[in-house]
């Protein structure tokens, strides 16, 4: 597509609005950044388009931004904003930046989406294919944005992308090759006018210009996606715990893919019955690409976990230390707790995104001998658990990890599984994970 000399407008001046500024500059076009935010929040970044000599605006959207030949709009933006409503009844094209990227990519995209387990299926799909000897690369939602490196991707090189729903809200040609939706649960549903439909429509996006040489990959144990994932050109592949029709699936502690026995269960390195789902979607992305079996068996047993997803920290005193920072909705909390045999005390609490704990309610109780609350729905975790289990409310994560010094005896395990976002107390769930894993080290 030539874009040279065309007005690109960028909306947002974080990570991917950064990397759509930098593609638009190598590709010849003009671009302009338009952040809503203060220059004082985003002074790391200005200075790289000060760098760059890329012109941009703080503290709001000018008429600047509706004179662009077209938008690129950042995940973090809400498709319902003023500006991109505006631009878009001024008949201006807006798009996200991974369309925006996809457009320039020749090499081979596989892209994951779903509510829960997108990095670590990402991370593990990348590790597959680096120790098969592939050249990968993996951004998009982690790590680079897609138009930090879609240039560098060649012809049979492949790029593993983890895709948001709010980063499949404004494609338009968007098509990998493999596609994956893991699950769907309600989450971002503030994005959504509070409707689930509306938030499984946008994920489902992901392979809606796949055809026939292209592949489906979806987890048959959820709901949501048996009722939903109906029309579709590319073939389809599912995977299933307990559904032994499925393409992928477990049977006798062996992953199994078309009747084969690819590798034993126990290989696989990282926790719970989530994971497995996890592997099993990357097992089904190997196997299509023709990845021989030892060689998965092989990235199985020596991928670690992603960091902040049930990631082990310290063992002390016979008591093991877990940060689940990531786990940021109730679904996720739900697999986390299915992963440990171990009497746990478990820390929930955060920026509350309407969370409902019946479904967790039985786990809690089963498996936890004390719940640490915390952060600005702290008393709402209380309430729900405290006829239940025994709950105490702390002020820090640091309060949590020394107090489980005198709660704890050997065999039990600290788990920090929120369940919520973690804007309340921390920038980000990453810098709630370290904040836990520092206290956790210096004990």
């Amino acid at each position: 597509m030539n874009l040279e000399n065309k007005n690109i407008a960028i909306i947002g001046a974080v990570r991917s609005g950064i990397g759509a500024a930098k593609l638009a500059k190598k590709i010849g076009a003009v671009p302009f950044v338009s952040d809503f935010s203060s220059a004082d929040k985003l002074q790391e970044n200005l200075k790289m388009l000060d760098d760059l000599s890329i012109q941009y605006e703080t503290d709001g959207h000018s008429e600047r931004v509706l004179e662009a030949d077209l938008i690129v709009t950042s995940p973090g933006v809400p498709s319902d904003s003023k500006i991109l409503k505006s631009a878009v009844e001024k008949n201006i094209k807006v798009v996200s930046e991974l369309e925006f990227a996809s457009w320039f990519c020749k090499g081979k995209m596989i892209a994951i989406t779903g509510t829960n387990g997108k990095t670590t299926t990402t991370k593990l799909a990348e590790h597959v294919l680096k120790t098969s000897g592939f050249k990968v690369y993996s951004a998009g939602n982690i790590g680079y944005a897609f138009s930090e490196i879609t240039l560098n991707v060649n012809v049979n090189e492949y790029v593993v992308l983890e895709v948001s729903s709010f980063q499949l809200d404004f494609i338009d040609q968007f098509k990998p090759m493999i596609a994956v939706i893991l699950n769907i649960t309600p989450d971002h549903l503030d994005r959504y006018e509070n409707k689930i439909e509306k938030y499984i429509e946008s994920k489902l996006r992901i392979y809606e210009n796949q055809t026939e040489e292209d592949f489906l990959i979806v987890g048959y144990d959820d709901e949501y996606l048996k009722e939903y994932v109906k029309d579709f050109a590319s073939t389809k592949i599912g995977f299933s715990l307990n559904d032994e029709n499925a393409i992928a699936h477990i049977k006798e502690d062996n992953f199994i893919y078309q009747n084969e026995e690819v590798a034993k269960t126990d290989l696989l390195k990282i926790k719970g019955e989530h994971n497995q789902l996890n592997a099993m979607s990357v097992m089904a992305i190997a196997k299509i690409i023709g990845i021989e079996n030892k060689k998965i068996e092989e990235a199985f047993s020596t991928f670690d976990a992603v960091e902040h997803r049930l990631e082990f920290v310290r063992e002390l005193n016979g008591v093991k230390y877990f940060n689940d920072s990531k786990a940021t909705n109730v679904d996720a909390v739900w697999y986390a707790l299915r992963s440990f045999n171990e009497p746990l005390i478990l820390i929930l609490g955060g920026k509350d995104k309407g969370n409902d704990y019946n479904q967790i309610n039985d786990l809690v109780i089963e498996k936890s001998k004390l719940v640490y609350a915390i952060g600005s729905s702290s008393q709402k975790v209380f309430d729900f658990f405290n006829d239940k289990v025994k709950v105490k409310i702390k002020d820090s994560l640091e309060d949590c990890v020394r107090s489980s010094v005198e709660d704890t005896e050997s065999g039990d395990v600290v788990l920090l599984s929120p369940a919520c976002a973690s804007f309340d107390m921390f920038n980000s769930y990453e810098h709630r994970g370290k904040v836990f894993k520092e206290a956790v080290q210096n004990l």
